[in-house]
């Protein structure tokens, strides 16, 4: 049987809204708890540009929900005035999945970081993106295990030297971003905390989003691994380092004399090489709507641990289906009348897959 379920356009269909005139500031979505990183933490920045964004949604606080993990990322749940929960390491994605799936009437987030996600959390992550749940995922990125004091995390580089890795790491590191898009994720990006314009901005087609929508924020530690990212702060560095991804427009970094684009190659991968040099007719044009994502992907694979030239912005959006909106078809087509009485719960049970046990006496175990 086929069920067409359409395709909505947002990813905060049928949330309910506010009422006309009603607006909601920053402050509707500050909560009294007191807010506990240390300081200089690029957890502060991303908490004020969250706050001051989810008034833009126009939705009630009751119908947005903010679950985390385990980590200094995972205490926003205490810091937004929403509902939330504070769940257990890297099962976020899960708890959110069965949230999602079973209340459309509800916005969900999830905000975790580079441990939680990628280590205990690693499976629930890939499920969630290869299923199209309708959830907003923000993964705090900085390297490092902040909660747990310092131990190399699974991005920490080749050569880490940490608590748990005197000698230096000699793990190779995930990238997130080529994770999320090798699992398919409909919506990947990455942004800055020291970025908050660009930040909103990635948020807000993020919550646009149909599906699962995966956002990789860098952001610092300054006790643990203080600088991480510095080098992409600095003004005079920036400019040659970041790769803005506009959709539709070549891919450049910088401007002027000093101008970089990426190529594609006789191989058939990307490179990034002077303007000048480039022949125009290889030079790549953005399309982070193509459904094959595999540019989407070598783009991804640009990164480099110096940071010559990072990737940022938005690499994949892509419409399908979500789980949540297949599952709940599926409940409706089988049961148009509502839901399961009772009597077709024992029907069931009595059906032609149960198993009769009985006891040493002879007596049936089903009644």
């Amino acid at each position: 049987m086929t069920v067409d379920i359409g395709m909505p356009s947002r990813g905060t269909d049928g949330v309910p809204t506010l009422a006309e005139g009603e607006k909601l500031s920053k402050r509707d979505f500050t909560s009294d708890q007191e807010v506990r990183w240390c300081p200089g933490c690029g957890d502060y920045v991303i908490l004020a540009a969250i706050q001051s964004f989810l008034p833009e949604l126009g939705l009630k606080r009751e119908n947005i929900v903010c679950i985390s993990g385990i980590g200094c990322s995972s205490r926003f749940p205490y810091y937004l005035d929403t509902y939330g929960m504070h769940s257990i390491h890297g099962r976020a994605p899960a708890i959110a999945t069965g949230l999602a799936t079973s209340r459309p009437d509800l916005s969900v987030w999830v905000i975790t970081g580079d441990g939680d996600a990628l280590s205990i959390g690693g499976n629930h992550l890939i499920h969630a993106l290869r299923r199209n749940v309708n959830l907003t995922i923000l993964l705090f990125n900085n390297k490092i295990y902040g909660l747990t004091k310092g131990q190399y995390s699974p991005t920490s580089e080749v050569g880490k030297i940490t608590k748990s890795t005197p000698l230096g790491s000699v793990d190779r590191p995930f990238n997130p971003v080529s994770l999320a898009l090798g699992a398919e994720g409909t919506f990947v990006a990455r942004t800055m905390d020291s970025d908050p314009k660009h930040l909103k901005s990635i948020l807000r087609a993020a919550a646009a989003h149909r599906g699962t929508a995966l956002v990789e924020i860098y952001q610092n530690c300054p006790i643990f691994n203080d600088g991480a990212f510095e080098i992409l702060k600095d003004r005079d560095e920036r400019a040659g380092r970041i790769l803005h991804l506009t959709d539709g427009a070549p891919l450049r970094i910088g401007e002027g004399e000093h101008a970089r684009v990426v190529v594609r190659t006789d191989a058939g991968n990307l490179a990034v090489v002077a303007e000048s040099e480039a022949d125009p007719a290889r030079i790549v044009v953005h399309d982070a709507a193509a459904d094959d994502p595999s540019q989407a992907f070598a783009l991804s694979r640009l990164d480099d641990p110096a940071f010559t030239q990072v990737p940022m912005g938005i690499f994949r959006n892509v419409e399908r289906p979500t789980y949540d909106d297949l599952v709940r078809s599926q409940l409706a087509a089988a049961a148009p009348d509502g839901p399961a009485s009772d009597a077709d719960l024992a029907a069931l049970l009595r059906g032609n897959d149960a198993w009769d046990v009985a006891d040493s006496l002879g007596r049936s175990s089903l009644k």
